[in-house]
């Protein structure tokens, strides 16, 4: 099994910037991609942004220019540098991964558990 730990969330003003960290532990033979969604109240999950284990990256249209992701494979970490937040991106921040645990031949995703993001006018 792999887990994910999101830290980071929080209330800020618009205009303002956050960063957000997501830790992946457990039985990990091998992550491929990781990345983050977001969901807000009465809306679909949606993506936010995604990379690969080679470094390739893709935003949603809504965040290209404020939102940057990157990743340490080395430590099995994610983040996400968002800056120019505005209310619209108010929503629960969710970290994924697509990972193949300990003896499992087979990648899966997983989620963490979400951590708010509130952005004031």
């Amino acid at each position: 099994q792999v887990q994910l730990v999101e830290s980071g969330g929080g209330l800020v003003q618009a205009g303002g910037s956050l960063r957000l960290s997501c830790a992946a532990s457990g039985s990990i033979f091998s992550i491929n991609r990781m990345g983050w969604y977001r969901q807000a109240p009465g809306k679909q999950r949606e993506l936010v942004a995604t990379t690969t284990s080679s470094g390739s990256s893709n935003y949603a249209d809504s965040v290209k220019g404020r939102f940057t992701i990157s990743r340490n494979n080395a430590k099995d970490t994610l983040i996400l540098q968002m800056n120019s937040l505005k209310p619209e991106d108010t929503a629960v921040y969710y970290c994924n991964c697509n990972a193949r645990s300990g003896y499992d031949p087979v990648y899966r995703n997983y989620w963490g558990q979400g951590t708010q993001v509130t952005v004031s006018s």
